[in-house]
């Protein structure tokens, strides 16, 4: 299932209409079936504007963004996303927690706990489904909501800086746990990071936008090949030219957004 952004831009009013922001301008994207693509950026630049016009919770002012040849109009099962905030039920245990949506989508609570232990498992997780959130680590409450969002199936994975929250070396293990999964489900992913290394580490093609309004500055394919090593990366002459070439083009527009932030006195 795949996605096309035509012309999509979307403005905002602030203070009683008194002030309009354009958060992003004029975005033309496709993203196959099946691939995994990245946005990357300076912070305000749009990225996770356009994730939600994906997934329906946000309407562009102008353009249209279809999936699978359909406009989207509203969230809808067939897109899953995955927030930086674990949004756990700290109520329900692991097993209750993956369980919510498809017990809301109407099945039965036997079918539910074997579809919700089947994807316990693929995110390693089978032998805690019977924890509350409270008594988990950082890393295994985003991996709860991984599987929580892949128990529904569905075909698009929204994903806005997942891992963010998390420390390093969780970061890194759990980049490898989500790449382990995406292979296995071949899942439509797109992904917005801060962190040029995840991007190029994790996506097909890395999108670059610019400072706000937000724009597609560059698109960068990421000729790397898989399954992706770590060990194997930093030796590959391609990931260091990758990792400068994206830097630099992200950097140029932090640079930007930090001048227009000096001359207005307004975040940019």
């Amino acid at each position: 299932m795949g996605i096309k952004a035509e012309g999509v831009s979307k403005l905002y009013e602030t203070a009683g209409k008194r002030r309009q922001v354009l958060a992003v301008d004029g975005i033309d994207l496709e993203v196959d079936e099946g691939e995994f693509v990245a946005l990357v950026g300076p912070s305000g630049c749009g990225k996770s504007t356009f994730l939600y016009m994906v997934g329906g919770f946000i309407s562009p002012s102008s353009g249209r963004i279809l999936v699978d040849g359909r406009a989207v109009t509203a969230p809808g099962t067939d897109r899953g996303i995955v927030f930086q905030e674990f949004a756990l039920f700290p109520w329900k245990t692991v097993l209750d927690n993956v369980m919510y949506g498809l017990q809301e989508k109407g099945l039965r609570r036997k079918e539910a706990e074997a579809t919700a232990r089947r994807y316990l498992e693929m995110t390693n997780l089978q032998a805690f489904e019977r924890v509350y959130p409270k008594e988990l680590s950082g890393g295994m409450k985003q991996r709860v909501a991984i599987a929580r969002t892949l128990a529904y199936d569905p075909k698009v994975l929204l994903m806005d800086e997942p891992f963010g929250a998390l420390d390093a070396q969780t970061r890194v293990i759990m980049q490898d746990e989500l790449l382990r999964v995406w292979q296995g489900t071949q899942k439509t992913v797109l992904f917005v990071t801060h962190s040029v290394e995840e991007a190029i580490h994790l996506a097909d093609r890395v999108v670059i936008f610019t400072a706000r309004p937000g724009r597609i500055k560059e698109i960068v394919p990421v000729d790397l090949p898989r399954p992706r090593s770590r060990e194997v990366e930093l030796f590959d002459r391609r990931y260091a030219e990758l990792t400068s070439r994206i830097w630099r083009a992200v950097e140029e527009e932090v640079k930007k957004s930090m001048e227009l932030r000096a001359a207005t006195g307004v975040a940019p």
